[in-house]
């Protein structure tokens, strides 16, 4: 499966610079546990694609609205910004 990734980097509040990446998925059951495996696995598969990332995030769809999963910094940027443009696939 090809699964749409936004890789990303961005200013931090800190000041410094964020590579982050969102993927567009979510577990099959929607738990909390799952979503957080599918992230660890998604992130996992970017990183040995040689892509920076140091926070990261699902975005998906459930009851009509969009939805974030992750880092909470990364999560918060999100909801305030929505989506950025899928710049890459990834298989999972």
């Amino acid at each position: 499966m090809r699964i749409n990734l936004a890789h990303l980097r961005e200013r931090a509040a800190s000041g410094g610079w964020v590579n982050f990446a969102v993927f567009d998925a979510r577990s099959s059951s929607g738990s909390r546990d799952d979503n957080a495996r599918l992230l660890a696995q998604l992130t996992a598969r970017a990183r040995a694609s040689n892509l920076r990332v140091e926070q990261s995030a699902l975005a998906f769809n459930s009851g009509g609205r969009l939805q974030f999963f992750g880092s909470p910094p990364l999560v918060d940027y999100l909801s305030q910004n929505g989506i950025p443009g899928w710049t890459h696939t990834i298989d999972a």
